[in-house]
């Protein structure tokens, strides 16, 4: 097997792309005293963003960087892979540059921060970095020896056997940076707020992740290392032909038929467009493979805001998707966790797995799902399902309904030979591998085991049915 990947992989790659020295702020709020998880949210030392989520190969992509006090730092940009295991290789060192602090934004009516510093850096993205997603380590050495991360996507222009989608609108909406300025905050030290009036800006730095898991060494990078890097590191090391993108381009991008025959959601997908689901649906029609590697997807919808023909900035939670499952085949829900159990072992994804029904792999689903109900779909068959430990939740109607808590994953036939598969887990891709880095899936009432041969088994026959099946448009 020989294509852009693996040529890819075939280079010398690094661990150095890893954070070691985070240096990190304890806001002076009710909330950080509060929550644990809320304290060391971001890193005032060095700190940035990207000016764009993605970017295509000869456009170009500034970083904007404070750093608190005023110093010299250094950006080294990586790819992430499977590099013989190391996960990264190093494609480019620029500085050492000159860096001050940057202003803190006012926040507006609607609880918005948006950053408006100046460049610190530019790149033009050479015409030979592959699709992929690439780390920005942040350096300074005197007087704090502080590192964070920025993280952008390089696509690809031509075709794909397989794109990925990172989740980097779901990555955003719990970004609280500086404090408490998620889509979940309305700056009392209630945790998680719900309600209007409140958007979100990609114009910031991410702050370190503070749902589920405390991972300070992956501040900057959204939720990629902790969700979606093991499948992106299992996929490079298998040898497939892939390509990623962002949750922005599936929004912005009509013909996804032409370009990969799988598409594959992963991690925590909960926010999406109505425009995404549309592309989505069409690309399905038309013949791409559609996988769900992901829980909690297409649960919130979005409304938009942006400068007219460009990629939007900012946005605002908008309404819950109520049909979800038409296109997934199965509901889209919250927290709770339980066992991967197999409900039709006859199907061939389970070829070579020796599962029987009622064999489970315990503690994959977590820690939010996808499950019943599901949609009426000719063809549609229920291959996995299983009852879950669930957290109740009566504020929300539907958390609160007898359904929640029964676990489903589904597949059902798209019209070209395709297939839509949804395995109705957050914790998919942790199955799948554990690259350096990463730190395995829990939550306050469950985790995964970690790697499994049969998840494994599972996505490879997933991957080689749908490889198959996909015909041009015609």
């Amino acid at each position: 097997m020989s294509n852009a990947t693996v040529k890819e992989n075939r280079l010398e790659g690094t661990l150095d792309w890893q954070v070691t020295r985070f240096i990190h702020e304890y806001p002076e709020t009710t909330i950080g005293m509060l929550y644990p998880l809320t304290r060391g949210l971001r890193s005032p030392a060095i700190e940035g963003f990207a000016s764009a989520a993605s970017v295509y190969p000869g456009e170009r992509i500034d970083f904007m960087v404070s750093l608190h006090p005023a110093g010299a730092y250094t950006i080294d940009i990586y790819r992430l892979g499977y590099y013989g295991g190391k996960g990264g290789r190093h494609v480019r060192q620029i500085g050492p540059l000159g860096g001050s602090p940057q202003p803190m934004p006012m926040e507006t009516i609607e609880r918005l921060r948006e950053c408006e510093w100046e460049t610190g850096a530019s790149l033009v993205v050479p015409d030979d970095w592959p699709s992929g997603v690439y780390l920005a380590k942040l350096s300074r050495e005197e007087p704090q020896q502080a590192q964070s991360y920025m993280i952008f996507v390089v696509k690809r222009r031509g075709p794909a056997d397989i794109v990925v989608q990172v989740s980097d609108l779901t990555w955003q909406a719990y970004n609280k940076w500086p404090g408490i300025n998620s889509l979940y905050d309305d700056g009392t030290p209630y945790l998680w707020y719900q309600g209007p009036n409140v958007r979100v800006s990609f114009n910031r730095p991410y702050s370190k992740y503070a749902q589920i898991v405390d991972s300070p060494m992956s501040c900057g990078s959204g939720q990629f290392l902790l969700w979606e890097f093991p499948l992106a590191y299992w996929l490079e090391a298998e040898g497939y032909d892939v390509a990623y993108c962002s949750n922005l381009d599936l929004h912005e991008e009509a013909d996804w038929a032409g370009k990969c025959r799988v598409f594959i959601s992963v991690g925590h997908d909960e926010y999406w467009t109505r425009r995404m689901y549309d592309h989505a649906a069409a690309a399905r029609d038309e013949g791409v493979s559609l996988l769900f590697l992901s829980g909690n997807a297409l649960c919130h919808e979005i409304v938009t805001y942006g400068e007219e023909g460009k990629p939007f900035r900012s946005f605002a939670r908008h309404k819950r998707f109520h049909d979800e499952h038409e296109l997934m085949g199965s509901s889209t829900f919250g927290s709770a966790y339980g066992d991967w159990t197999v409900a039709r072992p006859e199907h061939w994804m389970f070829e070579g797995t020796g599962m029987k029904k009622g064999d489970a792999i315990p503690g994959l689903v977590g820690w939010e799902y996808h499950g019943a109900p599901f949609k009426e779909i000719e063809g549609l068959e229920v291959v996995a399902e299983s009852r879950l430990f669930r957290i109740p939740d009566p504020d929300d109607d539907k958390l609160a309904k007898p359904e929640h808590g029964i676990h489903g994953a589904v597949i059902y036939p798209g019209p070209r030979g395709n297939w839509v598969f949804n395995a109705g887990t957050i914790w998919w891709a942790n199955g799948l591998s554990s690259p350096p880095g990463h730190i395995p899936a829990s939550g306050t009432f469950g985790r995964t085991q970690g790697v499994d041969a049969r998840v494994q088994t599972i996505t490879r026959n997933l991957l080689s049915e749908c490889l198959k099946g996909k015909r041009k448009p015609d």
